[in-house]
């Protein structure tokens, strides 16, 4: 028996019997395991983060781009003995980190994993945001670097995109958690991040006041070096033609409106992205490669 409630959506249920919000049984299911050289410089570096895509989500982002695997679930079911020769292959191949992508609904499960085998390069929690801070408090020494979404600040808008009008309390709470556990930022001498916490925000088009309200969060609440990741690659994607505001993609002017106001808040450890970046080139193929 499997009584899940790792994530906000507290299903309560047993995963082995059924699935929850997260589409997700309670073993390991997989679509990727792959280097991965789309990330901010700090994590993909030269050599590619070793990226562990988990099917399910216990997020319903109308316009997630692994819709694929998010939404349908498509992927693996492998066991932990596998997973953790997922690791130790995408460390043979170089990897400076084991990227955990989309890892919420398997929380308790990577705790134990991570038990058993801590991989010999940093291990990445890239997650949405929406985690629990119970969950997280399981990773506490497990995970060096967390990578966290903040998308809304607005319920009405966390609801009506992702299913989630909690969205923005939870995201907040679990990041001041991240931040708790890793403390100061640390990079190595070819700056790969080794510890610490970057906060992403995918700039949706006809929401940069979300944006906005994001950065005043982060502002007043994180240290001054905490980095930012603002992003312009957001393509309709999944479910977004049926949402006229997001059913495009970001305007120039948009994203430039966005990085003023990171430039006006005084942030100084920002990543952003060129034009170009919004292409469905960028999106991985969930063909099950190196699973």
């Amino acid at each position: 028996m499997f009584i899940c409630n790792s994530c906000p959506r507290k299903c309560n249920i047993d995963r082995e019997e059924k699935t929850g919000v997260c589409g997700a049984p309670s073993e390991y299911k997989v679509a990727r395991a792959a280097l991965h050289f789309w990330e901010e410089p700090c994590i993909s570096g030269e050599r590619g983060s070793g990226t562990v895509f988990f099917s399910g989500c216990s997020l319903k982002c109308v316009f997630c781009q692994n819709f694929e695997i998010s939404r349908n679930a498509y992927g693996k079911v492998i066991n932990e003995d596998r997973l953790i020769e997922i690791f130790k292959e995408l460390e043979e191949q170089g990897a400076h980190n084991i990227n955990l992508v989309n890892p919420t609904h398997y929380s308790r499960q990577l705790a134990e994993t991570l038990r058993k085998y801590k991989p010999s390069v940093p291990t990445v929690w890239n997650t949405g945001g929406y985690d629990s801070v119970e969950s997280l408090k399981m990773l506490d020494g497990l995970v060096d670097v967390y990578l966290a979404d903040i998308k809304y600040v607005s319920s009405a808008v966390s609801k009506k995109y992702s299913g989630a009008e909690d969205y923005f309390r939870v995201a907040s709470e679990a990041v001041l958690e991240m931040q708790r556990q890793v403390g100061e930022n640390v990079f190595d001498a070819n700056g790969m991040m080794q510890k610490g916490l970057i906060i992403r925000h995918l700039v949706l088009p006809g929401n940069i006041s979300q944006a906005m309200r994001v950065m005043d969060w982060v502002k007043e609440n994180l240290p001054k070096e905490t980095v930012l990741s603002l992003m312009s690659q957001y393509t309709p994607c999944g479910k977004a033609s049926d949402y006229p505001t997001i059913n495009r993609k970001l305007s120039r002017r948009e994203y430039d409106m966005v990085l003023d106001y990171a430039e006006k808040l005084g942030f100084e450890n920002a990543f952003i992205q060129e034009s170009g970046s919004s292409s469905e080139e960028f999106i991985p193929d969930f063909d099950l490669t190196g699973i």
